[in-house]
């Protein structure tokens, strides 16, 4: 997690971020003469990312830096980030090595290396010369900014400690000597002539210099704005490419001094950075669309292909859910009307399913542009994966239209059904007001709910796209239709709408099914989440309240209080316990259905507009205003142990501070610590008590015989043929053979405690047992034939304590086991034994009442609707 860091959380944790690949800054191109292969270098946010350009695989993501990254330079072996007045030089593509500071008074936005050389400039007109290794100033230069305002750095090939200064002003310099008139200056790069630099105008034009001779060979102009970024092809033709603000690209051939081809919307936005791949047919751009792309040139005329593309959205998000069981991809829809696929496991899953057209076959026929036909932006979709093989799975809604379309996941497209009202029901003045607001596909994958603005809800088969019915008569709300959804077998529909109403209809005689004792809601509610499971209908009202109704009784089971702003969405936890909630007050809340309390919240730096948990409940996603990625929260009560606590209503977070996860980790661990409790080793003298000990000290004793006749060798040990050859011996004057001591049998070591069993004082002999293993305890109570009585009188202290009370009842069968007629025979033993026997039926008895309270309780807690 970049830019949203949570902080306060004890359920959640910071994962990662999915769909992030660039931003407005250009790339950076690296060649690895080990590995043989080129890397591109993208800043995204406070990081950068590393990928390889042979199949744009994420290489590596830098270490957090304390700001946004201004610019990037790159040399062989160090990655150099600005962020406001510091540079940054990174090694391995993720690890800080150095830190160049207190030189820049303002922020540093362009950076250069040469050799073990850096070059900052920052918007003041210092420009700052670094020596790498050591982290010292150099070189010291300012500029006037009035005069001479630094817009652009580059390094004329084969000139020794030569830089390139651009102006925004109508001059450029380099060398600090010659001065060369141009128009404001946006962009310059070397091309594969000696001597000769290309320079981009912020006017469109694109100059072609000599830079030792001080004359402009050829010129150039674009029509769309100013140049972003220039490129020279290095593998034969001489083409140069060039980018606008537009997103498009254009390619020039400098012997015929002409346009070769154009690329429209290479990107959806400006083109930040382009570059040929030295002696290679490839074009590599990344725009400030969330795009990195690798283009080829391999058809006659110039024209050029995508060969392969990493891309997110280029608006933020405004719905996500998880699509399938299996909880790995997430389906996302943006406000630049794209509806994508992004995977939790590895990117190479990703796909983008395209933006929706009005009609591709008109496009054709009359020759209109594409961007003419775009649908809006998806508002609402449901998704469902049952027989997403057979037909388009998945419904959305566009923002102002009234119809519905389908899209199919696995074909990746826009699917073929345009789900529209019926004519007969709306004439086409009310058609044009009317726009979809619902929409739900049941759990089968047939048929497909929708509810329009006009309070109308229909029902359509997701196969043929023929309208089935309706429900109401003639509409389901007074008002628009804010929600619907189905149950997992196909016999209720739920349906909220604007008149403050929620409403129960028969799936297939689509009639009536209200509860006799309808809830009633204060506000109205703007959506509502079912978990089909449980049964469980979560409602958010419009006065910031959360209600949650048992569909099985229509009655009002939890009511949560506590957002103090719009709530955006809801999900629900696999299993039904919690209900998860995100707000405009920046804060994501969990709430516990069976404690009626919230359990969890943590507070976001930006508000939440759409948040998913994953079906097997390992991951929760979130989509954020003003931000292009999908950010993943892992659940650390999948992987760890857990405490929540029950948080009062108005329970305000703190502010994160852009601390890692790693440090919110250690506080979580911190806090877990100073929780812990040491258990006594008996609450309560009436309280029956368990020993500590582990099972295997205890549980075979009474079948110890069997075990060890199991555990016996088919062939018994043999003795070996010789003695050693070394015989151990004893030091002296006449040396004799080391005899082995003879075992120290524990049965003299439990006599000489015998005393205490005789004075009541049991403490050291148990503590002699709990030490033995269970062959050593066999052992002892096999030698103990003379103190049988006292053995019983310390069974009997132990239930009169109730402690060990499991290992007192293992001690005893073993006891009866060996010595049952010795201890009938004697009188003292029976008239203990009984005393025994009346103590472990007035135990049990107790334990007994509580066994069945805790049982009717279990019973009633799993059964009764709450």
């Amino acid at each position: 997690m970049l830019a949203h860091e949570v902080t306060g959380s004890s359920l959640f944790s910071g994962f990662r971020a999915l769909g992030l690949y660039s931003n407005h800054l250009p790339h950076v191109l690296r060649y690895h003469a080990r590995h043989r292969e080129f890397y591109v270098t993208t800043a995204v946010g406070n990081r950068f990312h590393t990928y390889n350009v042979k199949k744009l695989g994420i290489i590596a993501v830098s270490n957090a830096l304390p700001g946004d990254i201004s610019c990037l330079a790159a040399d062989r072996m160090l990655v150099f980030a600005a962020v406001g007045r510091d540079v940054y030089a990174f090694a391995r593509n993720k690890e800080i090595v150095h830190h160049y500071s207190h030189a820049h008074a303002s922020d540093v936005h362009l950076l250069l290396v040469l050799g073990d050389t850096l070059v900052s400039a920052d918007h003041d007109g210092l420009l700052v010369v670094w020596d790498v290794p050591t982290q010292e100033e150099y070189l010291r230069l300012t500029f006037d900014p009035a005069t001479f305002d630094l817009s652009a750095l580059a390094h004329p090939s084969t000139y020794l400690n030569k830089v390139l200064l651009g102006s925004s002003q109508v001059n450029f310099r380099y060398n600090y000597t010659r001065v060369c008139r141009f128009y404001k200056k946006q962009f310059s790069a070397q091309s594969p002539a000696v001597d000769v630099m290309g320079v981009g105008l912020s006017s469109g034009r694109i100059l072609l210099h000599d830079i030792r001779a001080d004359k402009t060979l050829m010129s150039f102009s674009q029509d769309w704005g100013p140049v972003t970024t220039l490129s020279f092809r290095t593998d034969g033709p001489p083409i140069m490419a060039a980018g606008g603000p537009g997103g498009h690209m254009a390619f020039w051939d400098l012997e015929s001094r002409r346009l070769v081809t154009q690329l429209r919307h290479a990107h959806r936005s400006a083109v930040a950075g382009a570059t040929f791949l030295p002696s290679q047919q490839l074009l590599l751009t990344n725009g400030a669309d969330n795009a990195l792309k690798v283009w080829v040139f391999e058809q006659e005329g110039g024209v050029a292909r995508l060969l392969r593309s990493r891309q997110g959205h280029s608006a933020p998000p405004t719905t996500i859910r998880h699509h399938g069981n299996a909880g790995r991809d997430i389906l996302s829809a943006g406000q630049d009307g794209t509806l994508q696929s992004f995977s939790s496991v590895h990117e190479r899953f990703n796909k983008s399913l395209g933006h929706g057209s009005a009609n591709k076959k008109m496009t054709k026929k009359k020759g209109l542009k594409f961007e003419e036909i775009l649908l809006p932006p998806i508002t609402c979709f449901s998704s469902e994966s049952a027989r997403e093989g057979d037909w388009d799975g998945v419904v959305a809604l566009h923002r102002g239209e009234a119809a519905a379309r389908t899209w199919n996941y696995q074909r990746c497209t826009m699917g073929k059904h345009r789900l529209a009202p019926p004519a007969d029901r709306l004439d086409n003045a009310r058609l044009s007001n009317v726009h979809t607001t619902a929409v739900d596909i049941t759990s089968c994958g047939n048929f497909v709910l929708i509810g329009w603005s006009s309070g109308h809800l229909d029902v359509y088969n997701l196969q043929s796209g023929i309208h089935r019915g309706h429900y109401g008569n003639p509409t389901a709300h007074v008002g628009a239709v804010r929600g619907v959804c189905v149950d997992g077998l196909n016999q209720r529909v739920f349906s909220v709408g604007a008149d403050c109403l929620l409403r129960a209809w028969r799936f297939k005689t689509r009639s009536h099914d209200d509860p006799a004792h309808p809830p009633k809601l204060d506000s109205a509610p703007s959506m509502l989440r079912l978990h089909r499971d449980s049964g469980m209908l979560a409602l958010a009202l419009d006065d910031l309240t959360l209600v949650v109704i048992d569909t099985e009784t229509g009655r009002v089971v939890r009511k949560f209080l506590g957002h103090s702003g719009k709530i955006n969405d809801l999900t629900f936890s696999p299993d039904g316990r919690w209900l998860i909630s995100a707000s405009m007050d920046c804060t994501i809340r969990t709430w516990d259905l069976p404690s009626g309390c919230m359990v969890d919240c943590f507070l976001c730096e930006t508000a939440a507009v759409s948040v998913s948990l994953s079906p097997i409940g390992d991951f929760l996603s979130s989509a954020h205003v003003d931000s292009l990625g999908i950010y993943l929260w892992s659940n650390k009560s999948i992987y760890s142990l857990v405490s929540l606590r029950p948080l009062p209503a108005d329970y305000q977070p703190v502010t994160g501070h852009g601390e890692s996860c790693v440090t919110l980790g250690d506080e979580d661990e911190d806090q877990m610590a100073s929780a812990c409790w040491d258990s006594q080793e008996q609450l309560e003298r009436h309280l029956v008590t368990m020993t500590s000990l582990p099972e295997s000290r205890w549980r075979n004793l009474f079948n110890l015989d069997v075990v060890k006749r199991r555990n016996q060798p088919q062939q018994p040990p043999q003795r070996p043929a010789a003695a050693p050859y070394f015989l151990p011996t004893v030091s002296g004057l006449q040396p004799s053979f080391q005899t082995p001591e003879a075992p120290v049998n524990q049965v003299l070591s439990y006599y000489y405690h015998s005393w205490n069993i005789v004075t009541a004082s049991y403490v050291a002999p148990l503590a002699l047992l709990k030490s033995l293993g269970p062959s050593a305890v066999d052992l002892e109570l096999r030698g103990l034939s003379p103190d049988l009585v006292a053995f019983l009188q310390m069974l009997e202290a132990m239930l009169e304590e109730r402690r060990d009370f499991d290992l007192a009842q293992a001690y005893l069968a073993l006891l009866l086991k060996l010595y049952l007629r010795p201890l009938s025979a004697d009188p003292l033993a029976v008239a203990t034994l009984q005393r025994l026997l009346g103590r472990l039926e007035t135990i049990w008895a107790e334990l007994r009442v509580s066994f069945d309270q805790s049982l009717c309780l279990l019973t009633y807690t799993k059964t009764a609707l709450l």
